[in-house]
Formats: structure tokens, sequence, C-alpha cells
């Protein structure tokens, strides 16, 4: 590919973090509009959590899948072809008749959206070819999550109570057409020298394990656990698992190499990663419903309520970065988990959320803790792998923050269902939220306890087992990850 001119690369950064814009504003945008949609399509909570989870989960199973057609059949055009997807998907969004008309448009979107991140990162790795220019760009991609959730409550709110909840999809559809036409025109085309292969027996069983699976979490409370459904589910989920780690050992180039896991700072990156969203998924998940279903606020007034937690994420993702080049992984993972470690002890332990200072105290611990989180996960991941592989490592990582946030909503929303005795504004709701809570608690504590213990030296020999190490490449694929 050709040397671009700075300028030019200025702009490709812009058309990728555009990218990476939408998406995540749309995701925050949805939380805000989730009791209205209750109140227009007459939706169970579980219904709630499908119009999130069915998106992840979809997201989750085809980024990788993304990430290696990219690389074969060129990368703008499959990051166009993503745009294109997302953009008509949210325009089905917007016309959606009834709550399964939605959750269906939400899975086109999700095929689109998996097309963007992992394909837009290496846009951006292969047109910032200088490791501390590269470095400063994905520094400010990563940013780019913090201002969306920044402004998504706020935006959310506005529009849902001004407009409607359809607005919030059609505001994805100027951003997205406006991103379809500068990619045409200012992002180079690439494909990797040696894509990997494609394997859908391993896409295959791996959606049907994250699907199965969220579907039996979700409906156990409605429909018991002895439920024969339930009881299928649970069974097709853990054979599709089985299933899936034999193949990955059988097949030359699996979806996942199981190798990986042979390196502690790879398995540890992997569940922090699910442990870090699943507790920032079910804590959007759960304050988005009390503020406007327990405390009668407006959609615009529950944005402004949760612009505290996301400033504090937008300030914090950026120093992140910093901290995970000057010092490393270690100490931003432990700011991590402290921070949301004493945010959620603050509502499991104190009932936070029924006093303004409590609640507030616990917003901005939290945001805290999660700006703290992205950067190390993907440094994490990719410490000890040679350069071939760190690519795939850093994709595993961002799947795993999908899965995470799809289970964090799966897992919080039933044990909230389960507590329930009548309506979501009852006055049961704090007390029903309380083991919801712990359960976050626990998240937050495994990544204060794994970001500890595996980013240490002792830790990082271990990734020698994955591949004969190689200290160039080890050096250059933490510089670009950092």
């Amino acid at each position: 590919m050709p040397e671009l001119s700075p300028r030019r690369r200025l702009a490709v950064l812009a058309i990728c973090c555009m990218s990476l814009f939408i998406i995540n504003l749309d995701n925050t945008i949805l939380n805000v509009a989730l009791p209205t949609l209750r109140e227009d399509f007459g939706s169970s909570l579980s219904g709630l959590q499908w119009t999130i989870d069915a998106y992840l989960i979809v997201l989750a199973s085809l980024l990788i899948l993304s990430g290696a057609t990219a690389d074969r059949l060129g990368r703008r055009r499959v990051f166009q072809t993503g745009l294109a997807l997302f953009v008509t998907g949210s325009v089905l969004c917007s016309l959606a008749p009834s709550l399964g008309w939605l959750v269906a448009a939400r899975v086109v979107q999700a095929v689109g959206g998996s097309m963007l991140n992992p394909v837009a990162m290496s846009i951006i790795t292969n047109v910032f070819t200088e490791p501390r220019e590269r470095a400063r760009a994905i520094g400010v991609w990563a940013g780019t999550v913090g201002l969306s959730m920044a402004l998504g409550p706020l935006v959310g709110g506005l529009l849902v109570e001004s407009v409607g909840w359809r607005a919030i999809f059609w505001l994805n559809v100027p951003i997205g057409l406006a991103a379809i036409t500068l990619t045409a025109l200012f992002v180079p085309e690439s494909r990797a020298a040696r894509p990997r292969r494609p394997d859908p027996l391993g896409q295959l069983f791996l959606i049907a394990f994250l699907g199965t699976l969220t579907y039996a979490i979700i409906e156990a409370p409605g429909r018991g656990l002895a439920d024969p459904v339930v009881y299928g589910a649970a069974l097709v989920s853990a054979l599709s698992l089985a299933a899936f780690a034999r193949h990955a050992l059988r097949t030359p180039e699996p979806l996942i190499d199981l190798r990986f896991f042979r390196s502690v700072p790879f398995s540890g990156a992997v569940v922090i990663a699910v442990s870090g969203f699943a507790a920032f998924g079910g804590f959007l998940f759960l304050n988005t419903l009390y503020l406007q279903n327990v405390r009668g606020l407006s959609a615009l007034h529950a944005g402004m309520y949760l612009v505290p937690m996301a400033a504090a994420t937008a300030v914090c993702a950026p120093l992140s970065g910093r901290l995970v080049g000057g010092r490393g992984p270690r100490l931003p993972l432990q700011l991590a988990g402290l921070a949301m470690l004493t945010g959620t002890l603050l509502f499991a332990a104190f009932d936070a959320e029924t006093r303004d200072v409590t609640l507030f105290a616990g917003y901005v611990l939290f945001g805290i803790g999660f700006g703290m989180l992205n950067s190390p996960i993907t440094n994490t991941a990719v410490s000890g792998m040679p350069r071939a592989q760190a690519g795939v490592a850093a994709a595993v990582a961002s799947t795993s923050r999908q899965i995470g946030s799809a289970l964090g909503v799966a897992v919080i929303g039933a044990v909230l269902a389960a507590g329930l005795s009548g309506p979501l504004a009852a006055p049961g709701f704090v007390p029903a939220a309380r083991p919801a809570y712990w359960v976050m608690v626990g998240c937050a504590a495994a990544v204060l306890v794994l970001g500890t213990v595996t980013t240490g030296r002792r830790a990082a020999r271990t990734s020698g087992l994955v591949e004969p190490e190689d200290h160039a490449d080890l050096r250059h694929a933490t510089e670009a990850s950092a």
C-alpha cells in the first residue's frame, strides 16, 4: 500500500472513528429508550433483554470471521459493506412494528457492526505504520468510546422525549452514509499477504453456544429451570462448547486457536474482558430501568443522571492508555477493578440508588473503573504473542468484550426478574436488584484479582508456551496495541 500524506492518514482515522462512534452511541441510546419500548410494545423484561443481547450475540460471534474476510476480500470493501448493512438495519429498526421485528432488525445491524470494529482497526494498523504514530491513533480510537458514551444518554434522552424512540435509529443513517462516501474517497484498499482460512464449522458452534446459553439464562426466570425448553437450550449450549473445543484442536486454522490459552496474560485478558463488560452491561441495563420505572424520570432526565458516569469514562479512557504505555497494564487494571468494586459495593451493601449523593458517587466510581479497563485488556491479550498472532489475540479480546456485555444483560436481568414479585416500578425493585449488584461486585473483584495475578513476570513467561518467543515481535505488537 502506498505511503499516505499526514492529512489523508488523519482523514482515514476520522472515518474509522465515525464507525466506532455510531456503534457505541447506538447501544447507549438504546438503553435509555428501553422503558419507552416496554410501554409501546407491552414488552416483558426478557423482551427488553433480547433487544440488547440479540445484537451483542451476533456481533460477538462474527467479529473474528469479519476480520478474516476483510483480510481476504479487501478491508475497504468489507468496511463499506458493514456500513451499508448497519445503516439498513438502523432503518429497519426505526420502522419495526413490533418487538420481534425490532430484534430481527437489530440482528441485521449486528452483522454490519461486526464488519466495522475489527476491520477499522486493521485499516488503522496498516495506514499508521510508525509505532508511536500508531499508538496515538489507537489512543484516539479508544477515546471515541468515551465520547460516544458521554453523548449517548443526553442525545438519546433528548430524541426519545422530543421525537420518539424511532429517531435514535434514524440518527445512524446520515452518519453512516457520510462514512460510506468518505471511505470511497480517502481509505485505500488493502489485503493481508496471507489471510486466514475460513472456519465455518467453528463459527456455527460458537453461534450455537452463545445463542442457546443466553436464551437459557434470559428465559429461566419466567419458564423455570425445569422447563424442557430451558433445559434443552442449556444442554445444546454445553454440547456446542464441547464440539467447538474438539473442532479447534483438530483443524489447522481454527476460529480461535486454543493454544493461546496456554498464555496466562491472554487467558487473564479474556476473563477480565468478560467480567468487566458483564458488569458494565448489567449496570447500565439495571440503572436505566431504575431511573425511569422506579424514580419516574423522563428519558432525558435519566440520560442526564448517567452523564457523570459517562464523563468519568471519557476522562479516564485516554489516561488509561498513557498509563499502559508508561507503566504497563497492571496498574490501570488494578485501578479499574478497585473503582468498579467500590462503586458496585455502594449499591449492593448500602442501597446507593435510594440517595442522590451515593447514587452519583457510585456512578462516578464505576465510570472511572470502566474508563480504565479498555486499553489494558488489549495490551494484556497481545503481551507475549508473536507479531503474526497479535491481531488474532486482539480480536479474541474484542469478542470477549461483547460476550461479557451480552451475558451481563442476560444474567443481571434474570437475577432481577427472579427477585421481582410485581411490576418493574414496584417498591420491591431495590431489594430485588440487590443480588444483581452482588453479581457485579464479584465481576469487579475478578478484574482486580486477575489484573494483579496475570500481569506479572511469572505470568509473562507462560506466553512462550504459545509459540517460540520473538522479542522483537513481542515489543512491536505491544507498542501497536497500547
